[in-house]
């Protein structure tokens, strides 16, 4: 977390407002396996990192709410007894969508002032998105001491999420968002939403992302396709999610599915393996086992769901050519955003400085590195 940031902030906050805050700090998330089997009730991997959204928050003695986005000099201004979405991309959507299901669940909310800003690249596949979502519905749920529960604020975030900004999610971005434990990743299933913890030992490694510095904008759509074909097969075959579909369930209805749309579902099922072979391959301190499946991970998107890009797939290749990297994958929805390497300390620097050369040679453009540690979640940091 940024104390730089965090003071800021505050004292952004006290001008404005004339008053103390509530500072929340909600942190991105990274993910180390398991991409595109959250909204299909299955497993994932992910843990919270130190780099995350700051807001301070309080209630309003007026009758609109105020809300700064400091990183864009944005103001937004509203009645909670008059909401209406914004177009589609803003990021005031994320915060009028949580007031609005904070509303839904019949609880009561005054107006109320916030000023946040972070330091999650926007589009890098750490969820920035989320951290919002969780630090507004967990200040409000702290000022106005409406009792929900953290599984509780995990499904506004993803109803928000769903029904004001359009992405029909997952909860894995929301909920490690919110339940991130340090040093630790989550196996998390998402049909029960229930976690185990894994301590970490990356002994003489450590996680670097790599960020493409492009969003390829058919993204969104393209997840909501993907997450309605995988519906779609579900339902043909009388089951609730392709969670409970095995290959041999799969390969009995080939025959009438495309040719792309069981290459969709044939990754779900493998992925959702990868998984839980990837959380014992942590418990035994197996990292050599842990880089295979982040590799194979990466195939399955790029070759059978489809969701990568060449910007991806090239800095997957050049993280093959090193030996000093264990494994590595594109992160997130996919078309764009980062890449996760897990790579021997000792290699980075050299690895950075290949990488970037031969990137910038095949795209003319930089790409941009990032290092963090595995961090606590969404909580107040007065």
């Amino acid at each position: 977390m940024n104390t730089f940031l965090k003071a800021n902030i505050n004292n952004i906050f006290i001008d404005k407002f004339q008053c103390d805050p509530v500072l929340i700090f909600s942190p991105g998330r990274i993910n180390i396996i398991g991409e595109h089997t959250d909204y299909n009730d299955g497993f994932v991997l992910p843990a919270a990192i130190n780099k995350g959204i700051i807001a301070a928050i309080s209630r309003s003695n007026s009758n609109i709410s105020t809300v700064y986005a400091i990183d864009k000099a944005e103001m937004l201004e509203f009645s909670i007894n008059n909401l209406k979405p914004y177009p589609e991309g803003s990021w005031q959507n994320y915060v009028l969508g949580v007031v609005n299901e904070i509303q839904n669940q019949g609880k009561t909310i005054s107006n109320f002032n916030m000023v946040f800003g972070g330091n999650i690249p926007v589009g890098a596949g750490m969820s920035s998105s989320a951290a919002l979502e969780n630090s507004v519905v967990f200040g409000l749920n702290k000022i106005f001491t409406l009792g929900l529960t953290k599984k509780e604020l995990v499904l506004i975030s993803q109803k928000a999420e769903h029904n004001y900004v359009g992405v029909k999610c997952g909860v894995m971005d929301q909920y490690a968002s919110m339940f991130g434990i340090e040093n630790h990743a989550l196996l998390l299933d998402c049909r029960t939403m229930e976690s185990k913890q894994y301590e970490i030992d990356f002994k003489n490694h450590e996680l670097l992302l790599i960020n493409t510095n492009v969003k390829h904008s058919l993204s969104d759509s393209a997840y909501n396709d993907r997450r309605a074909v995988c519906e779609s097969i579900a339902s043909k075959l009388n089951v609730n999610a392709l969670r409970d579909v095995t290959e041999v369930n799969l390969e009995s209805i080939k025959n009438e599915l495309s040719v792309e749309d069981y290459q969709k579902a044939l990754y779900v099922i493998q992925e959702n393996n990868r998984v839980v072979k990837a959380s014992e391959a942590i418990e035994r301190g197996d990292l050599k086992t842990l880089g295979k499946l982040i590799y194979e991970s990466h195939f399955g998107l790029q070759n059978l769901y489809k969701v990568s890009c060449e910007e991806l797939d090239f800095l997957v290749k050049q993280a093959k050519l090193n030996v000093q990297v264990l494994g590595a994958r594109m992160i997130g929805g996919g078309f764009g955003g980062c890449a996760i390497n897990l790579i021997t300390k000792g290699a980075v620097e050299s690895f950075k400085m290949s990488v970037l050369k031969e990137y910038k040679l095949k795209f003319n453009k930089d790409c941009t590195y990032y290092s963090f540690k595995l961090s606590d979640g969404t909580r107040v940091i007065n």
